[in-house]
């Protein structure tokens, strides 16, 4: 009964607020050791022109200027992925994008977001020296991520992570959430809000892994659950991953916000980077942007 009861008021609150998030603007996203002199880093786009609920100028923007305070040089891109618009790229960061069907309603089917010639795009991008930091929400933005994650051999389950029993979800060592890696390093805990989950190929490091205690909800219409609503067992699937893959970087990731900052409801809660929790994501997306952007 307390499971259901916690997983009730959780899907409750994150659904009513899902339309309402925006950019927290009182985040504090200064970086005291700069990886790179001011724009003189690695050139990270991110990608805007798959109907992306998360964009360079909108809910990533504190991401977008983190990114910009490390000496990363930071931009939006309008642009379908092609080996030209691809060319100048370092990092492209892909978060959150949607099929223009899943627009209005998120109701399934979700098809994807990209076409096979994309997809096909972004994999010589990456076997090229390119890296990719692909982020996919819960349904229906894993069901628009599923093709090209099966490019680079990931499998989305397209529903809500959730863990009925604790909350927030905070990813540490003790319970087993937090792998040791060296994107990890210094890091003792993560904490992420809801998202999706994934299985990955035994070539990536697992870096969040969710277990037993998650449920992975698959509903035909996003936010609605029922007794019948299908789902799968959070063992064994992850969270957040990092992989070679040619002479480039992928980082596979299954929740957005713990990447940016946002406030949310007419309350202004904070979600993400200046959440109770989340003290030390913002250290990790560093470490994992600054990896991505080692690549070449």
């Amino acid at each position: 009964m307390r499971r259901a009861l916690i997983l009730a008021a959780v899907l409750v609150l994150a659904g009513t607020a899902s339309a309402q998030q925006v950019a927290d603007p009182d985040v504090d996203l200064s970086v005291a050791t700069p990886a790179y002199r001011a724009e003189s880093g690695p050139r990270v786009v991110i990608d805007g022109a798959h109907h992306n609920f998360h964009t360079v100028d909108g809910r990533y923007a504190p991401f977008a200027q983190l990114l910009r305070n490390d000496g990363f040089r930071v931009s939006g891109s309008d642009a379908a992925f092609t080996d030209e618009s691809l060319a100048d790229v370092d990092v492209l960061v892909i978060a959150n994008a949607l099929a223009t069907e899943d627009v209005e309603e998120w109701v399934l089917p979700n098809p994807s977001a990209f076409t096979a010639e994309e997809i096909a795009a972004v994999r010589r991008f990456v076997e090229r020296g390119g890296a990719l930091l692909l982020i996919a929400d819960h349904m229906p933005m894993a069901g628009a991520a599923t093709d090209l994650g099966k490019a680079f051999g990931v499998a989305f389950d397209n529903g809500f992570a959730v863990d009925g029993d604790t909350e927030p979800d905070i990813f540490t060592r003790e319970n087993g959430g937090l792998a040791e890696d060296p994107l990890t390093a210094g890091i003792p805990q993560l904490r992420s809000f809801t998202g999706s989950a994934f299985t990955a190929p035994a070539n990536a490091r697992a870096l969040m892994r969710l277990d037993a205690r998650y449920d992975v909800l698959m509903p035909e219409v996003a936010w609605q659950f029922s007794d019948a609503t299908p789902k799968v067992s959070g063992a064994g699937r992850l969270q957040g991953a990092a992989m070679d893959i040619g002479r480039g970087r992928v980082a596979v990731f299954g929740e957005a916000a713990m990447f940016t900052a946002q406030v949310t409801g007419p309350q202004r809660v904070p979600t993400g980077l200046r959440a109770p929790g989340a003290e030390h994501n913002k250290q990790f997306v560093l470490n994992v942007v600054r990896w991505l952007g080692g690549a070449r």
